[in-house]
């Protein structure tokens, strides 16, 4: 059985990380099955929406710990190997911001470390009330220096520095309450209630979404003045789309759109 699983149900992509024995951990394997993936989805113009979600008792539990300790067995300490592990987690992470689809994460059980950076990294995230939240690598000496990258750009940053240096855990119903993830559902409506939103954006124009997710995570790092220039260019090219042009015309007519993207 492979340890990442993909499911298509019409325009939208499931993703499922399938090592429950390690709480699906960023193994060299798991981050290696993830890009792979992550690059075919960027070409396939028939997915609109991706859910990231976990098999088993937990969502992710970080990176591999056992695998890190064994790839200290090198005669530089294990530095060339953690330098290349978290320069490919990064990719990975990158690569779900850079892909054209919206990417929601489908949490439950527990979201530590690398795992809860993957929840701030995807685009959403819904999560099963009761799933706990942490950047917990304090507690064993090391600082959770890469995810604190995605957390510190979802959350505020006292709370992002209060997690990171106490190693405590979040409820489902604090990490909403300050925007780690969008809602906190019930346990047994966590995957219908994730595929409803998967599938509401999956039936938006998919070269607006596209456009919207680059420009959003760009415009971010701007200036506001430049932020502004640069999202009016942005929307001046969208609106010479020939679907763009279409679903204004739809709308005025009181009709649903003939899309052809």
């Amino acid at each position: 059985m492979a340890i990442l699983e993909r499911n298509d149900t019409g325009a939208v992509a499931t993703l499922i990380m399938n090592t429950p024995e390690r709480l699906n951990a960023l193994s060299d394997e798991m981050l290696a099955s993830l890009q792979t993936e992550l690059e075919a989805l960027r070409d396939d113009n028939s997915i609109r929406a991706v859910i990231l979600s976990g098999e088993g008792k937990a969502f992710c539990a970080g990176h591999d710990l056992k695998q890190m300790t064994a790839g200290r067995q090198s005669d530089d300490g294990g530095k060339a190997y953690f330098q290349d592990l978290f320069a490919r987690c990064a990719r990975m992470m990158l690569s779900i911001q850079s892909l054209p689809q919206p990417v929601i994460a489908q949490v439950h059980g527990i979201a530590t470390a690398a795992g809860c950076q993957l929840v701030a990294t995807c685009d959403l995230a819904v999560a099963a009330e009761g799933t706990r939240f942490g950047v917990n690598g304090v507690n064993i000496g090391l600082f959770c220096s890469t995810p604190m990258v995605a957390l510190s750009r979802n959350i505020p940053r006292k709370l992002a520095f209060e997690m990171l240096t106490t190693g405590e855990f979040i409820s489902a119903e604090k990490a909403a309450e300050i925007g780690l993830i969008n809602r906190a559902v019930p346990e047994m409506l966590l995957e219908h209630e994730t595929m409803a939103l998967a599938e509401q954006l999956a039936g938006k124009l998919g070269s607006a979404v596209k456009t919207g997710k680059e420009a959003f995570y760009r415009q971010l790092e701007l200036p506001v003045e430049q932020a502004y220039e640069y999202t009016g260019e942005v929307m001046a090219q969208n609106m010479l789309h020939r679907d763009t042009e279409e679903g204004i015309s739809a709308f005025i007519e009181k009709r649903s759109p003939n899309w052809h993207q």
